[in-house]
């Protein structure tokens, strides 16, 4: 999934990883940094993924500020209902103020590769519900030119084979993320070899395929 947004601020901490456990050290900073984004009353809606986990953790601290959070994925309710963390419908919120994620990737023009958790199309109707994007992300998120790992796409099941060839045409390559069932019922293509020189206008041709999510 790509994605492009006015509204998305960053929380970053940079530092030389040598191990998993630094950079594991750099997640968890920027997780309870967006503590201070957070105001009495908000309704927050809330990514997947490692640095989630890491402000999950740190929001317990809080929890008793805010109305109540609307999940992106299964795992994420599940977590937050463990810890005694009103979970939300999103039809039922008039009103989200922040959107708190991370990304897979992220270039100097704040666009973003997400989706390697598989729960792309739910973050992204959140994060288009929400005023306010705050992502959160470690130095080794960020990338010169977007598309070094994959491009992660839901799709309708039916339709797999039919996206599959029409991304071929427009020179990607997919690969079926075997036994892998989004939330939504869909699947994944993870799809590489684009040109990304121009992200906004990969992801508009991607959105008119019919079947992609």
């Amino acid at each position: 999934m790509l994605f492009a947004i006015s509204s998305i601020f960053f929380i970053y901490f940079w530092g030389k990883i040598a191990i998993k456990q630094d950079q594991a050290s750099l997640k968890k900073k920027a997780a309870y940094a967006a503590l201070d984004y957070i105001k009495i009353g908000h309704i927050i809606g809330l990514g997947s993924g490692s640095t989630v986990n890491h402000f999950i953790e740190a929001l317990l601290s809080i929890k008793h500020k805010i109305e109540g959070i609307v999940a992106a994925s299964l795992q994420t309710e599940k977590q937050l209902k463990q810890q005694g963390i009103p979970v939300l419908d999103l039809n039922t919120v008039d009103k989200l103020s922040l959107y708190i994620d991370g990304a897979d990737e992220v270039n100097s023009e704040l666009q973003l590769i997400k989706g390697e958790g598989g729960a792309l199309t739910r973050e992204k109707i959140i994060a288009a519900a929400s005023q306010y994007f705050i992502c959160i992300a470690d130095e080794s998120k960020f990338v010169n030119l977007l598309g070094q790992g994959s491009l992660p796409i839901e799709v309708i099941p039916m339709a797999r084979s039919y996206i599959a060839r029409e991304i071929i045409k427009l020179g990607g390559f997919p690969i079926y993320r075997d036994n892998f069932i989004t939330d939504n019922g869909n699947v994944i293509l993870d799809t590489q070899g684009w040109d990304f020189t121009d992200p906004i206008r990969l992801e508009r041709l991607l959105n008119n395929i019919p079947g992609i999510v």
